[in-house]
């Protein structure tokens, strides 16, 4: 029940074995459905969960995003977190707070809209069903998502989820609905990949931070897994002539119209052309280095002066 505008009050039902139950395998949702989640929604969860009230074992917050024209597709891009509190009988949403953060979220994306929410814990409890409920009528005619990341890390992962609800019973109640499991994959841009590998960088180190690479270092990085690619293909495509690997049509068809996009280049033509544009990223890596010795200089005159 609603005491006011501000505040969602949801009692707890004397039944709630369904709200926490989930679809086998068999009842799953179609194929069809997916969604892909970008990894910044992943750090603003776990920055939320860190920023939690003493005493609070989760947190919850709305999830935004796009969705294709027949609702199959949701790329979850951000969410922010929503207030609440739990106890043994009922929970509390502010749904001012929510409505408030939407309607300033519009005016930097309008594009976007809410696709869900989030909550931390690998397992749902008794008022996920009930919270599902709500934000099932805040994105009207589209099934909502329900997003679940593991904080407590077990098996070293977080152990990232995502649901929808069905109808379960003869009678419509909130609690009377089961979540059923839908793929999801992190989506992320080119730009956000060096991010993502640095910190993957970090994690196999003892103290768990590392720096960033310089330009001829990556560059270098870049070499290296580049002839480790050609590597791994070389020993296919000989495993394949040698009779050892079953060979496939859709595998050989991808290689050779990798390779004749190749240049035809001699070899020690190659080598000079490279040489060359290593000689000209060295100067400007150079003169750059000598622009900022320029400037430090100047700023330290200036401060004498």
């Amino acid at each position: 029940m609603m005491d006011n505008s501000s505040t969602l009050h949801l009692a707890l039902p004397a039944v709630h074995t369904a709200a926490s139950a989930t679809a086998p395998p068999s009842l799953a949702q179609p194929r069809a459905f997916s969604t892909s989640v970008n990894p910044l929604v992943f750090f603003s969860i776990l920055d939320h969960y860190l920023r939690r009230n003493a005493g609070q074992d989760r947190v919850i917050g709305t999830l935004l995003g796009v969705r294709s024209e027949d609702g199959s597709e949701v790329e979850i891009k951000g969410c922010y977190p929503v207030p609440h509190l739990e106890t043994e009988d009922q929970v509390e949403v502010d749904m001012e707070y929510h409505r408030t953060m939407f309607e300033l979220h519009k005016q930097v994306n309008p594009k976007e809209v809410i696709v869900g929410w989030y909550a931390t814990g690998a397992a749902l409890n008794s008022y996920s069903a009930l919270i599902h409920d709500f934000y099932q009528k805040e994105v009207s005619s589209f099934p909502a998502v329900h997003l679940t990341m593991d904080t407590a890390l077990t098996n070293e992962r977080l152990g990232v989820k995502t649901y929808i609800s069905a109808p379960v019973g003869i009678t419509s109640k909130a609690d009377n609905c089961m979540f059923i499991p839908i793929p999801c994959d992190v989506k992320y841009f080119k730009a956000e990949r060096a991010g993502l590998e640095l910190l993957a960088n970090a994690k196999s180190t003892e103290s768990g931070s590392t720096s960033l690479l310089s330009d001829m270092d990556n560059l270098e990085q870049s070499v290296i897994e580049v002839q480790k690619m050609l590597e791994r293909v070389s020993e296919y495509v000989d495993s394949v002539l040698a009779g050892t690997v079953p060979a496939n049509n859709t595998v050989g068809r991808y290689l050779m119209d990798t390779v004749s996009v190749v240049p035809k280049v001699d070899a020690a033509e190659f080598e000079k052309m490279f040489n060359s544009h290593l000689q000209d990223l060295l100067m400007v890596i150079y003169l750059a280095n000598m622009t900022r010795t320029q400037l430090a200089v100047a700023k330290r005159l200036e401060k004498l002066m």
